[in-house]
């Protein structure tokens, strides 16, 4: 029976990281993926935007490796030419009893390590973006937007180069744990293979591949919920160079404004828990978008408004609670070198190198 090092299930965007960073030890790295090629569920369908790191408390791992993250994919972008650009964000109280919240994420995002952060009043806010209305703002220089697309492409080349098998339409049906590490049973595959150590990054399926093994999900805290994310498009051309966002709500950042690399504006996502897996969008949302978009853009209509893609996003939180990205090794509980990844929602995409770099060093890989 063939033995690896190291199986990766799930080719997500973390799920590449992780692949690219392991595959530098030169130790035997297969990555499974149930679906036909890289990245089809959540990593491409996001608002592409690299986080700062001023929504998540201090002292968590959403918080430590979002600023992590953040400045790794710059350098990254940077030494490899990818797209990224450095647009800068404003998160605007679109009244008075939004700024105290306001306040706050200024003092949360300051104790985090997010530089530049400056509280800024109604006529800045207008003097830097004047399509924007609002009551003050948060100027948030260090935010940015990438090609989620052109990023996995890359993860995926680098780890190819460095000797790591891709393994397309391949469904993780069974895992076992035995004295060598784990047999794992693989759809399409007449035998079963052994590996020493898993990484799981299986994204919305992270809580039944965390359950393979026989580890108890409920009782770890690794019970997922799943909520859909819509986004519009706008037909009509704003001259707006910043991301914007409103105040955060419970169950995300809220409908907020965001540039793609050819200068799109889409708005969205909002968030609606769903037990489909479908991406569909309702295009009757748009008269919600719009109630939203509003409160900061004033002077669009929903003849603006055009149904662009959705994402289903695995959260750990049902009620809108935080609940911090689950990084374990599961050693403790009888599942060593078994690591899972699990509510890997906003910021992973930002997070991704940061997660990477954490997983290699709770298997103890060099690189």
């Amino acid at each position: 029976m063939e033995t690896v090092d190291v199986t990766i299930i799930g080719a997500g965007v973390v799920g590449l990281a992780v692949a690219e960073r392991l595959s530098r030890s030169g130790r035997t790295v297969v990555v499974l993926e149930r679906r036909r090629r890289h990245g089809t569920e959540t990593s491409s369908r996001n608002s592409e935007v690299i986080h700062s790191g001023v929504y998540y408390p201090p002292g968590t791992l959403k918080a430590s490796l979002c600023v992590e993250g953040r400045e790794a994919l710059y350098a990254l972008c940077d030494e490899w030419h990818l797209f990224c650009r450095r647009t800068g964000k404003v998160v605007v109280a679109c009244d008075d009893a939004e700024i105290p919240k306001l306040e706050k994420l200024l003092a949360q995002g300051r104790a985090n390590g997010v530089e530049g952060l400056e509280l800024i009043d109604a006529g800045f806010l207008r003097d830097l973006e004047p399509c924007v209305r609002g009551k003050a703002g948060l100027k948030v220089p260090c935010s940015g937007i990438l090609d989620s697309e052109e990023l996995m492409r890359h993860f995926l080349r680098k780890s190819e180069e460095q000797g790591a098998i891709f393994l397309w339409n391949a469904e993780l049906l069974s895992a076992e744990r035995f004295s060598r590490g784990y047999r794992l049973k693989v759809s399409g595959m007449a035998e079963p293979f052994v590996t020493g150590a898993v990484v799981n990054a299986a994204g919305l399926g992270a809580e039944a591949v965390a359950g393979m093994p026989g580890l108890n999900t409920a009782a770890a805290g690794y019970t997922l919920s799943f909520f859909k994310g819509e986004y519009f498009r706008l037909r009509k051309p704003l001259d707006i160079r910043r991301l914007v966002y409103p105040l955060p709500d419970p169950h995300g950042l809220g409908i907020h404004l965001t540039i793609d690399r050819s200068g799109g504006i889409r708005l969205g996502p909002n968030s609606t828990k769903v037990d489909v897996m479908d991406c569909d969008v309702d295009a009757s949302h748009k008269e919600e978008f719009l109630r939203a978009a509003s409160r900061y853009l004033p002077d669009i209509s929903v003849e603006d408004l055009y149904p662009d893609t959705a994402g289903i996003r695995p959260k750990l939180s049902a009620d809108g609670s935080f609940k911090d990205f689950v990084i374990q090794e599961e050693s403790d509980r009888g599942l060593p070198n078994w690591v899972n990844l699990v509510g890997i929602e906003s910021p992973g995409l930002t997070a991704s190198p940061a997660i990477a770099r954490k997983v290699a060093d709770l298997l103890h890989y060099p690189g």
